[in-house]
């Protein structure tokens, strides 16, 4: 059963920092290209940020970029995505991505929430 389970999102003032992780199961983690979306409401599911597989190249949108990291652990097959300079604009959902060849995977999201 592949499973995709995000943690670490919360409520937070803005210029905080959060780690979000996402652990995977059910599927050979390292053979998948991993990214991190959100959802604002009212709004689209945007891309966040990408981690390729296994872990050498990674991609952020620009709203993101200089403030966002993400990385991955194979070994733990686990995804992670720091979170620093925080802004009322990355309130979201976030969701974890898992890409195959064939296969597309979802996490059940986890709530970022910034305001002071």
């Amino acid at each position: 059963q592949v499973q995709l389970v995000e943690s670490g999102g919360g409520l937070v003032q803005p210029g905080d920092s959060l780690r979000l992780s996402c652990a995977a199961s059910g599927f050979t983690f390292s053979f998948y290209a991993m990214s991190w979306y959100r959802q604002a409401p009212g709004k689209e599911r945007e891309l966040v940020a990408f981690i390729n597989s296994p872990g050498g190249s990674t991609k952020y949108a620009d709203s993101v970029l200089g403030r966002f990291t993400i990385s991955r652990d194979n070994a733990k097959n686990t995804v992670y995505l720091q979170m620093n300079s925080l802004k009322p604009e990355d309130t979201a959902v976030y969701y974890c991505n898992a890409k195959g060849i064939s296969a597309n995977y979802w996490g059940q999201g986890t709530q970022v929430t910034v305001s002071s």
